[in-house]
């Protein structure tokens, strides 16, 4: 072990911070508030760490690690999946906050996950606006399915009524979007870049911005990987089993899944790229996720060289 890194775990909770660090003799704790992570930060700094790790927690990670990012410290946010698979590994079966917050030390110490761009506040609030709008989408269609089923009239009025006042609001929500995307003049280029693709929707773009901050600062596989469209092998021995994707980020994978089923039909380098595929006898989901990597590749080089498509040839 290399005395002089310090490695640093945070699990993270609704109110409260439990934060490990290598050089530490015990867990310290901090409350899940801007001030107190300021306080954190301070602190994490007279360590110098080398890596500081928390894990995926639907949300509530993100403030430290923005905080702590913003700080110039070095964040990841990891997978939980994966930290107890180490944990297990490990032998360590026991789960407390306080002992989760020192196996994810262990983790950063171990496994060195890459630090990978923290979205700013302009992105965080765009994702929330994003996300934010999918549930709308998702309360349209159900008030929609229960129109069909209802027989009181007057129940009839209210939904329809309902599913009138949700439209009007994801109206406005589609106005702020374009709104936020408009103050930004970075934003702005990308995103007309982005849309000027055949395929490529307002909503990808959006989401591309959002949710993938590291679109054109990384090389191809690596844009691959993180959305979950990179195949992975699956071999042992003499046995060659069928590639896989595996993880990456779901909700902006099913946002460019539904893009590339319209890039399949209308943009011309992705529909003849399809029909080769299928024609060489590649099943349409395999040539789909071909057309989703190829796609993405696409417009990670456009955003890194701030080409427009037609250059891209």
């Amino acid at each position: 072990m290399d005395q002089e890194s310090v490695f640093v775990g945070i699990d993270v909770s609704k109110s409260k911070l439990d934060v490990f660090a290598s050089c530490a003799s015990g867990v310290d704790q901090y409350l899940n508030t801007p001030e107190d992570i300021k306080r954190l930060a301070q602190c994490l700094k007279t360590y110098n760490p080398t890596l500081i790790v928390l894990e995926a927690t639907g949300g509530l990670e993100r403030l430290a690690a923005a905080e702590l990012y913003d700080a110039g410290l070095p964040v990841v946010i990891v997978n939980p999946r994966q930290v107890r698979d180490y944990a297990k590994a490990t032998g360590r079966l026991a789960k407390t906050d306080a002992l989760d917050a020192c196996i994810l030390a262990g983790f950063a110490q171990a496994i060195r996950p890459a630090v990978r761009e923290i979205p700013n506040a302009q992105s965080r609030e765009l994702a929330d606006l994003l996300a934010r709008r999918r549930q709308l989408i998702d309360m349209i269609m159900a008030e929609k399915f229960r129109l069909k089923q209802v027989v009181v009239k007057a129940l009839h009025r209210d939904i329809k009524a309902h599913i009138v006042w949700l439209e009007k609001r994801l109206k406005n929500m589609d106005d702020g979007l374009y709104e936020a995307i408009q103050s930004s003049t970075i934003w702005k280029a990308n995103f007309d870049l982005l849309c000027e693709v055949k395929g490529v929707g307002k909503v990808l773009a959006l989401s591309l911005l959002a949710l993938l901050p590291e679109l054109g600062k990384i090389d191809r596989k690596q844009v691959a990987a993180l959305v979950g469209v990179a195949p992975f092998n699956c071999d042992s021995g003499t046995f060659k089993g069928r590639r896989r994707v595996w993880g990456g980020r779901a909700e902006l994978r099913s946002v460019l899944y539904m893009a590339t089923l319209t890039a399949a039909r209308r943009n011309p380098v992705i529909a003849p790229f399809y029909e080769r595929l299928v024609a060489s006898g590649k099943t349409k989901k395999v040539a789909l996720v071909a057309c989703m990597r190829k796609l993405l590749t696409i417009l990670n080089a456009m955003v890194r060289d701030q080409a427009h498509f037609a250059e891209m040839g």
